[in-house]
Parts: structure tokens; sequence; C-alpha cells
């Protein structure tokens, strides 16, 4: 039994690292959801500590799979042995946090999925080329897709963005625009609104 507490609190620790190392992900998401975009980089800080969150997860969730799987000594006196474990105590439940850690630990590579694609689906006319400007932005905080695909949504909703292009990767913003419709300081305040912060 104490094999089994033991064994359970190491799936949880398990569970718990690997949300802790997609928070940077995961909080973008959030914030769109409940609609208060300015919490989206709270936890980029994060980012750096990932691949060690990540190697955590990976240890103690093998060391709860070999507290599970390893054969356990005979006890003959003991009756306890022939009692069936409680759900939470067996393998399923673990395989299930394994599967759940996993689904955590890869949110980054597919969080974008949950904003809706503005570039598509927006159409804009506008009147003349000499009205069309091209800003370039760097941005601090951005660690994934997500990051990127919360700064595209929320600048999309300006009138007269023709395009948005963020990328995590080099850190910067490529923003597309009808100068006659929206500013600078219209576009910048958007970005800032997802708590992102622009370098100068």
């Amino acid at each position: 039994m104490k094999k089994t507490m033991t064994s359970n609190r190491t799936a949880f620790a398990g569970l718990f690292s690997a949300i802790v190392a997609s928070l940077c992900c995961i909080t973008p998401v959030l914030a769109l959801l409940s609609g208060t975009a300015g919490v989206a980089s709270t936890f980029s800080w994060v980012e750096p500590y990932r691949p060690i969150l990540v190697g955590l997860t990976v240890l103690i969730l093998g060391f709860a799979w070999y507290q599970k799987l390893k054969p356990r000594p005979q006890d003959i006196d003991c009756a306890c042995d022939d009692d069936k474990p409680k759900f939470i105590q067996s393998k399923k439940f673990l395989f299930l946090v394994t599967i759940f850690a996993g689904i955590t630990l890869a949110f980054p590579y597919y969080s974008h999925l949950f904003y809706p694609n503005s570039n598509v689906e927006k159409q804009i006319v506008y009147v003349s080329e000499s009205n069309v400007s091209e800003v370039n932005y760097s941005i601090e905080g951005m660690t994934c897709a997500g990051c990127e695909a919360h700064i595209e949504n929320e600048v999309n909703k300006l009138e007269g963005i023709l395009e948005v292009d963020a990328n995590y990767e080099t850190s910067k913003a490529f923003i597309k625009f009808d100068n006659s419709k929206v500013n600078t300081n219209e576009i910048e305040a958007a970005v800032g609104k997802t708590g992102y912060k622009i370098i100068e």
C-alpha cells in the first residue's frame, strides 16, 4: 500500500512538472478563452527552463512506472494483496496521467490551433497603394506558436490591418496596414494588450 501511495505521488509530481513546463504556452490560450489578453506573457520566464522541466517530467514518470511494474515481494501472512487496487492506484490511472502529461508537454506545438486564422478570414479593400505601410517590431516574451497566434489575433482585430506575421523564433512581428485607417500607436497598443512587450 505504501508503495502504491508513493507511486501515485510520483505520478502527480510528473504531471505537475509537465504542466509547469508548458505554462508559457498554456497561459496565452487561457487568456484568449477568458478574455484577459494582458496576462498572456505572464509565464514566459518559464521558457528557458522548459528543457529541464521536460527532462524532469520524463524522469519522474519513468520512476513512477518503474515502481508500478517492479515485482512486489511476496508476503505470505498478508491478505491485503488480494484486494483489488482502487482506480487511482492502478496502472490504467498511471497510463492516463502519462498520456495527459505527454499532451501537455506537446502543447506548444499545437497551441496555435486554438486561435482563429484571421489572416484568411479578413478581407480588406484599400483605396491606394500609397496608403499601405509596413512595420517590423521586435517583441519580447514570445515562446511558441501560441504566442505568435495571440499577437496576430489581437492585431487583426484592428480595422485596416492587411497582414500580420509574428515569429517567436526571431522575436519579430511584421505588420502591413492601411495608414488611412490605423496608425502605429494603435498597433503598438494592440500588441501591448497581449502582455508582450515591443522592444525599442
